[in-house]
């Protein structure tokens, strides 16, 4: 569904699925440009040393995981409809890069995720150990996992698990998203035991995406609030030691950090 108005941003709504889905994000931001140039839209890039498009993903994909209705926003140098951005858009996309929706948006919005609600096909002789061990998680007031990046911690990611649960042989992992934390749905196949199952056939799907500023206020529940709950990592793994015979842990806990703080997740 799009919108009738024109405007200098528009937000889309795509899917990347198929083969696709092992495309990383830094190489989908690189195929969104060359569609954008080959669809002859003007876009805008932004300014400095080192200037790059105004295209920006709302939540990046991890590898391998497919997108269905996933968040895309883009700042083009004139306005435009969001009819001809979709219809030229899907004229330059690959199998498996589907755009399905587009409206416009006041050049400040910002699409920042608010929920995320994942899905995974199960084997029928793992539905009733999986509804067990769903329910074992729900029931408990702590769920901790371990981080190793940009410091070795404990993460007690409870708050962000809103619903986990089964439709059939479908789990259904729904979690809140916040700048400060989330429970990933790998960490979440890790403490059901499922992780096995992809390295077969089975496929992790991410099939909504929902926005801020798309939910009404009076929307009863919501994200936490606050950074996550965290722990001391004692058992962090020993690492081999350098030619030299130095032990690299104490590099690892301060790996990915800067001056001004941590730069990676």
């Amino acid at each position: 569904m799009t919108d009738a108005a024109t405007g200098e941003k528009i937000r889309l709504r795509f899917q990347k699925t198929d083969n696709l889905r092992l495309l990383s994000h830094h190489d989908l931001m690189r195929c969104v440009e060359r569609m954008l140039r080959r669809a002859q839209l003007p876009f805008r890039m932004s300014q400095g040393f080192h200037p790059s498009p105004r295209v920006v993903f709302a939540l990046s994909l991890p590898l391998g995981v497919a997108g269905v209705r996933e968040v895309v926003e883009i700042e083009f140098q004139t306005p435009h409809a969001p009819d001809d951005v979709l219809a030229r858009l899907q004229q330059q996309s690959p199998v498996g890069l589907t755009f399905t929706a587009a409206r416009v948006v006041p050049l400040k919005a910002c699409a920042v995720p608010r929920r995320a609600e994942y899905q995974f096909q199960l084997p029928p002789d793992r539905v009733n150990s999986t509804e067990l061990r769903c329910r074992e998680l729900l029931a408990l007031e702590k769920i901790w996992v371990d981080k190793y990046h940009p410091r070795p911690r404990r993460v007690n990611i409870r708050p962000y698990l809103r619903d986990l649960r089964l439709q059939g042989q479908t789990l259904i992992g729904d979690v809140w998203v916040t700048g400060q934390g989330s429970a990933r749905a790998e960490d979440l196949l890790t403490l059901l035991g499922l992780t096995d199952l992809l390295a077969g056939e089975a496929i992790l799907e991410r099939t909504e995406l929902e926005i801020h500023d798309e939910v009404p206020p009076e929307q009863p529940d919501g994200p936490p609030e606050g950074p996550p709950e965290t722990a001391r990592l004692d058992h962090v793994p020993a690492t081999a030691a350098d030619a030299d015979g130095e032990n690299t842990t104490d590099r690892r806990a301060s790996w990915g950090l800067s001056p001004n703080g941590p730069v990676v997740e």
